[in-house]
């Protein structure tokens, strides 16, 4: 006699995870714990790390669907979204450890001083919005070099940036320059070694002007990763995972050592959040996550 179907089974049966998930969460709350349970084990966190995700790593399940799954792996917010999606974060108890939502994107950024009023005009817009939503960070760029030295785009970052704190300071927001590599993903950005970085921050004379050390970004420019954020740790406020190279899983397929690392970014005494941003290359892109959580989980 064939043996019958597990609820397991016959949900497994559906595409990948995300149909898995969403079906799921139509039954009672005892069943879906057990197969949630069953599916992906007991994912008990350990409590010392501030566990996020980039929801743009997984775009065909829904922002609901991702809080769900977030928040049943332990996770406490779901990052780079807008202010169009922070009700939904919040409504499952959870955070957007890293709002987006003003400036011009990655390549036209502070270094060009022709945009600073209207960059200006944008944040201070949003920035009271992040305040309002009980949010207290939010990501900007250098944007491109278009041939200006490291020295000037320095001095036209800081020209402009400096204008910004005031609201910065008033609404107790920090302002977070994300470090990008220019040698495989983003050709030209100014903001790609964490000296740069930490040399701008010195010139705002901020504490709500900080950097988003991108661990992948940074082992593709710099390599050094743990010396690198024990040297510059004060001058950072956020960080991101990617497998090296290609940014896919951060498991043993890559070159980078998390357990290590995150140790390393606790031992500065860091309290933020720690924000998963590879490309799962599985099917199972939930079980990828959980994976990742897990292996940051120190």
């Amino acid at each position: 006699m064939k043996k019958q179907l597990s609820r397991r089974t016959a949900l497994k049966n559906l595409t990948g995870s995300a149909a898995f998930f969403s079906a799921a969460m139509v039954l009672p709350s005892a069943a879906k714990a057990e197969l949630i349970k069953e599916e992906w084990g007991d994912l008990k966190l350990k409590g010392n790390v501030n566990h996020s995700v980039c929801k743009w790593c997984y775009p065909k399940i829904s922002l609901d669907d991702l809080c769900k799954a977030a928040k049943d792996m332990g996770m406490s917010s779901i990052e780079l979204q807008g202010p169009d999606e922070w009700a939904t974060i919040k409504k499952y108890g959870l955070t957007c450890a890293m709002p987006w939502g003003a400036g011009k994107g990655i390549e036209n950024g502070w270094n060009n001083p022709a945009l600073h009023d209207e960059l200006l005009a944008s944040f201070e817009d949003v920035i009271p919005k992040v305040a309002a939503a009980g949010l207290d960070k939010i990501i900007t760029f250098s944007g491109n070099r278009k041939g200006l030295s490291d020295e000037q785009g320095l001095e036209n970052c800081a020209k402009g940036l400096k204008r910004l704190m005031k609201t910065a300071e008033k609404y107790k927001v920090t302002v977070t320059m994300e470090l990008l590599n220019s040698k495989v993903n983003h050709k030209d950005y100014q903001c790609d070694h964490t000296k740069w970085g930490a040399e701008l921050a010195k010139m705002i004379g901020s504490e709500r002007f900080k950097l988003l050390y991108d661990i992948y970004h940074m082992q593709i420019m710099e390599g050094d990763v743990i010396a690198t954020i024990k040297q510059y740790h004060p001058y950072i406020s956020h960080y991101h995972t990617g497998g090296v190279p290609g940014r896919a899983e951060i498991d043993e397929t890559q070159e980078l050592n998390y357990p290590a690392i995150v140790k390393a970014i606790l031992d500065t005494g860091y309290k933020g959040h720690i924000g998963q941003e590879f490309v799962p290359k599985r099917p199972d892109v939930l079980d990828s996550l959980r994976q990742s959580v897990k292996i940051c989980d120190i």
